[in-house]
């Protein structure tokens, strides 16, 4: 069987499935952008080919429509590449993409016979979930309507795209639940998995951190309060966490915070120029803070990430009603106790008092009243830590669990495509 998969940074999500299709003998081909294929090793099997940067939407384009303008060049990007194996004799059977970027647009036009399966992960609404959920960052009129106007604009790659599959997958039921009532019936929910042999508590784990005159060795036996993001961010409740610090460094005269995260923007609007959201808001509460006791690693390789949640005392994860991290899961498959913001991507996984805890998302002394809470009673705390890792083997595991359900899904799809197709 012939395999491909479209992902602008391929492997994207698919390493591990394309990985276990090319270990099964299919031919598997990974289609990306080559400046990022470059910078990934090679996944075993699997043959990677790819296709030259696309430029971006032009700059005298309308400003809603920038963003699928560039998006439209890639799809034609795609369509050469699809073409040029088509020349070269390859035709898929199978065909999963990812349709962020634009790369699904017109797979269908080039294969029109060949399943096709999206992964969705997220549904842009100019109301009600992650635009204007924040107030300090919130649109006002006349504003408003632009934003309004702008995110339905933004949302035509992703109807086309729901529209071109046959098939799609959600990682979370909160994600599908915000993709148009028409097309949910084309959706499956599957996570892409976490590998819980890697992620799992160690109670031996240590993590060197430098400091300007000695280097501090944290264990299980520190007060470690954890933050992790792609990017730091309000998006993530960067802001929240850091209003928090002054009292919680204060109550808490031993904790170290350690901050994982870069300077820029993956999600929401970018900081005034020439400045991040990091140094917005650590400036924000600096005079109050003891930088010593703050630590920011930037982005980490994985096995430190994974040294910093073994270490860790209390995760605090927030988010806008928004994609979940996998960094959340990563972080209860390894026992952490997290400290989640009640919004609906956080509530599908973590329940209030069984295997964390939730708190309001613009509340720093709540989380600062929890985070003591579990501080001041580490035993007591200790099954939910428990009922966190077991929550993510049970349902999240990639081995046991989600991998599986992708193989069962694909052969499902595989045995009833002529009927589906005809």
């Amino acid at each position: 069987m012939n395999v491909l998969f479209v992902h602008q940074n391929f492997p994207g999500q698919y390493p591990h499935l394309a990985q276990a299709l090319a270990q099964q003998g299919h031919r598997v081909i990974g289609l990306g952008e080559k400046a990022n294929l470059q910078k990934r090793p090679d996944l075993p099997g699997v043959t990677r080919i790819g296709y030259p940067t696309p430029q971006p939407g032009h700059q005298n384009t309308h400003q809603y429509l920038r963003g699928f303008e560039g998006q439209v060049r890639r799809g034609q990007q795609v369509v050469r590449s699809l073409l040029n194996l088509q020349n070269q004799g390859f035709i898929p059977d199978l065909i999963y993409a990812h349709p962020g970027w634009g790369e699904l647009l017109y797979i269908k036009d080039v294969y029109p016979h060949v399943p096709l399966i999206g992964l969705f992960e997220f549904y842009y609404h100019g109301r009600g979930q992650d635009v204007g959920f924040d107030p300090e960052f919130a649109a006002q009129p006349p504003l408003e309507l632009d934003s309004l106007c702008r995110i339905r604009t933004k949302n035509v790659n992703n109807l086309l795209a729901l529209e071109a599959v046959d098939f799609g997958i959600c990682p979370t039921h909160y994600q599908k639940s915000v993709m148009p009532l028409v097309f949910q019936d084309k959706l499956t929910v599957i996570h892409d998995g976490i590998n819980t042999t890697v992620a799992a508590s160690d109670p031996q784990a240590q993590l060197s951190l430098p400091s300007e005159t000695t280097t501090i060795v944290l264990d299980q036996a520190s007060e470690v309060i954890t933050f992790v993001n792609r990017n730091l961010e309000p998006y993530r409740g960067y802001h929240t966490l850091m209003r928090c610090l002054p009292r919680l460094l204060q109550e808490r005269p031993q904790a170290q915070v350690v901050i994982v995260g870069g300077d820029g923007v993956s999600y929401g609007a970018a900081a005034p120029p020439h400045q991040t959201w990091k140094e917005i808001f650590y400036q924000e509460v600096q005079a109050h803070l003891d930088p010593t006791r703050i630590h920011f690693l930037g982005r980490v390789p994985y096995s430190q990430l994974i040294q910093l949640f073994q270490v860790s005392s209390v995760h605090v994860y927030l988010t806008y009603p928004f994609v979940l991290s996998w960094s959340m899961l990563e972080a209860m498959s390894c026992g952490c106790l997290v400290i989640g913001s009640r919004t609906p991507p956080v509530e599908e996984l973590i329940r209030e008092g069984e295997n964390g805890l939730l708190v309001d998302f613009f509340d720093p002394d709540a989380i600062v009243d929890r985070v003591h809470q579990v501080m001041a009673h580490p035993t007591r705390m200790q099954p939910l830590r428990e009922a966190a890792r077991n929550t993510i083997v049970k349902n999240y595991d990639l081995q046991t669990v989600c991998l599986p359900q992708q193989l069962t899904l694909m052969q499902q799809i595989l045995s009833s495509a002529p009927a589906n197709l005809a």
